[in-house]
């Protein structure tokens, strides 16, 4: 859940900040954030076009594509999955495996 998948074109030296985050029935926001952590790789991602100043944080695990020619991150969720997902705490998203395991077993309830 926390790591790229092989095939979806991650590299180590990708700079995603501001790419556009398409979820498989649209787009959901522009990512904000973005870490590479073996282990605990992940998006933030601003929902704000839906609700004021709203993030959510999306393990790297259910992004299904990169294309960085268009600047944009698919991922295998709908847009309500990611707009219900449990809000973005930049207390706990480094380092906190509770918060982690919130969102693994959210994201992993709620396929699209």
């Amino acid at each position: 859940m926390w790591d790229y998948q092989s095939a979806v074109g991650y590299t180590q030296d990708a700079t995603l900040t501001g790419y556009k985050v398409e979820a498989t029935d649209g787009s959901i926001g522009k990512v904000d954030k973005h870490s590479g952590d073996v282990g605990a790789s992940h998006l933030v991602v601003d929902i704000g076009v839906w609700i004021f100043g709203k993030h959510v944080l999306i393990p790297a695990g259910i992004v299904t594509g990169i294309d960085t020619a268009a600047e944009m991150i698919y991922v295998d969720r709908t847009k309500e999955q990611i707009k219900n997902a449990p809000e973005f705490d930049k207390d706990k998203h480094t380092g906190d495996a509770g918060y982690h395991e919130q969102l693994g077993s959210y994201y992993g309830s709620h396929r699209a």
